[in-house]
């Protein structure tokens, strides 16, 4: 493994830069060379180290991830480096722009480090990312590796967060993290195609299976157990203050779900 790659970070929130600079420290194949809290920064530093990896917030001041990823692909580049976009849900439309300029993968907010660190891995090794997305084209279908029964790992994983099984929207998560893990490019499309997809299985409406899944995520954060949501949710968020919108709760467990099955 290559035991010096140069990493850029770029986010305006200056805590969550802090914790990744810390955490890429503490890894041996990485160096951080530069943090920039706004995009205009976040180019400066790309065209000064040359870096061969940055991770980016989607929505920045001055200029935003999209402009950043406007100016890398104007510019002829010795060496394109490779791009990590954090993001959260509600942005879909800029998910999409940014798929067509070229991001090579999306981290989902809010994120498990070690799961980041694997992607990492993967990608400046050059190993195919189960949600890789390609310059121009839609994301690939995930395909999930045998020997690991995903139903199961979902159903145990929602145990332990402390849903009901007897609430609606059990199923309904259960459903949406099965679909998103054989299928990542549901994410960008939760409203328009994800909960139709799941109404129709159900014979109900889109927009119940919307409250379903927000009425079960509410009753883990009231009754489930902190540590373990701590374990699953806590490595960017402030579980006691912050509960995870639906579509981040379905990214994060169907990550999870990746990365056990060794798709990535």
């Amino acid at each position: 493994m290559n035991k010096n790659i140069k990493v850029v970070i770029a986010d305006d929130n200056q805590g969550l830069c802090q914790m990744l600079k810390e955490y890429f420290d503490s890894l041996d194949y990485l160096q951080v060379v530069g943090v920039a809290n706004n995009g205009l920064e976040a180019w400066e530093l790309i065209q000064s180290n040359e870096p061969d990896l940055v991770i980016i917030d989607l929505v920045m001041p001055s200029l935003d991830g999209l402009g950043v990823l406007e100016k890398i692909n104007s510019r002829t580049m010795s060496q394109r480096p490779k791009m990590i976009m954090l993001t959260a849900f509600g942005q879909e439309n800029l998910t999409q722009q940014a798929m067509q300029l070229g991001i090579d993968y999306f981290v989902l907010k809010p994120f498990d480090l070690e799961i980041l660190g694997k992607r990492i891995c993967s990608l400046t090794q050059g190993t195919p990312l189960s949600n890789h997305v390609s310059s121009a084209s839609a994301p690939p279908v995930t395909s999930v590796a045998t020997g690991l029964n995903l139903s199961v790992e979902v159903t145990n994983i929602m145990h332990q967060i402390g849903i009901p099984a007897h609430v609606k929207g059990y199923q309904y998560i259960r459903d949406a993290i099965l679909l998103v893990v054989e299928n990542v490019s549901l994410l960008g499309a939760v409203t328009k195609e994800l909960y139709p997809m799941i109404a129709k299985k159900y014979n109900t409406a889109p927009s119940r299976v919307e409250r379903g899944i927000r009425h079960a995520i509410e009753l883990a954060w009231e009754r489930g157990h902190t540590e373990t949501l701590k374990r699953i949710f806590g490595y960017s968020m402030n579980i006691e203050r912050q509960k995870p919108t639906n579509s981040e709760f379905i990214a994060l467990l169907a990550d999870k779900l990746r990365v056990m099955s060794k798709v990535s």
